[in-house]
This record gives C-alpha cells, structure tokens and sequence, in this order.
C-alpha cells in the first residue's frame, strides 16, 4: 500500500467539506422535520389525544384549586377566630401534598405542623380523623404510619364519593373544636 503524504492544506480543506456536508445534512433533515411537523403533527395530536381518552391504563382525578383551597382554609380560619380560638389550617390535595396553610395568630408553634398531619391522615382513610382516632383500639400499629396523626381535627373533601383533599385544624383545646373548623372549611366549598 502506498502512503500519500497530505499537507496540512489538504487536511483543512477535506475537514471543511466534511463539516459542510453535515451542515446541509443537519439542514436537510431539519427542513424536513419542519414541512411534515406542520402538515402531518395536528391529525397526529388529535389521533393521540382520542387515543388517550380510550386508554384503559390511565385514569383522571380530581383536585381543588388553589383559589378553592385557599377559600376553604380562610373559612376554616374565620370559623375559629369567631369563637376566639388561635389556630393552623392546612389543606392538602388527594396525594396529601400541600396546598395551603395558615397560621392564625397566636397560633402554637405545634399546630401547623399538626394541621397538615390531621389533613393528610383524612384524606388518606377518607374519614373525619376523629373517627380514624377510634380505629386505633382494634389496630394498634395505624399510628405507626409516617406523616399521619389520629387525633380529632382532620376532615376529607370529597367529589363523587372519592377523597380530592384533605383539611386540617389544631391547636384549639379540643380536638373536637378542631374538627368543627375543618367541617366548616369543608362545608365552604359547596357553596
């Protein structure tokens, strides 16, 4: 095999045609990504999302708003301040994340952190957590469960009978008083 000797001129213009090669490929290519994009990708979106909505594998869920969420906790809030009690509010969505919270002034240090438990534990079971708080007579072990309290306070939001939220009160000296506030915040958004 004989060896041909490049110079460096050679080397640069063999490396300048390559790369304008890939240049008018990569453009090529893009111009005909761009032209079937806009003819073809709109009956191709449609056919997806009929595809979708037939798909047996996925389901919808429900959830508050924010501005529902928000108005549920403000009239949780309302409902204590009216009768002189200092507490936390806390709605969480169906997953028990965090959608709110307010902290009612001179509200415990203890009681936001309660709050969002007794809504988590509500939504979870969707129970009103003081009925969840009898529960622990036969099963023990429910308390043992990261991130929830049984105490009275919680209540679950629903919408066709499925749990979508959760809210959360504490810090009033009952956990009775509690739960009536969270029902007040519930009762809110049906109006």
């Amino acid at each position: 095999m004989k060896h041909v000797k490049k110079t460096s001129r050679t080397r640069v213009l063999t490396g300048g045609a390559v790369v304008a090669a890939l240049a008018l490929g990569g453009f090529g290519a893009y111009s005909a990504s761009a032209t079937g994009e806009n003819t073809a990708a709109a009956p191709a979106a449609v056919v997806a999302a009929k595809a979708d909505a037939k798909n047996k594998n996925t389901t919808r869920t429900t959830h508050l708003t924010v501005e529902a969420a928000t108005k549920a906790a403000q009239a949780t809030l309302d409902a204590a301040e009216k009768e002189n009690q200092r507490v936390s509010v806390a709605v969480v969505d169906r997953n028990g994340n965090t959608i709110v919270t307010l902290r009612g002034d001179g509200a415990g240090p203890q009681s936001y952190e309660s709050a969002v438990k007794k809504a988590f534990t509500a939504v979870s079971w969707n129970a009103p957590t003081s009925e969840l708080a009898k529960r622990l007579a036969q099963a023990p072990n429910l308390k043992d469960i990261p991130g929830t309290l049984f105490l009275a306070g919680g209540a679950p939001v629903t919408a066709k009978g499925a749990p979508i939220a959760g809210i959360g009160v504490a810090g009033a000296p009952s956990g009775d008083l509690d739960e009536k506030f969270a029902q007040a915040g519930v009762a809110s958004l049906g109006k």
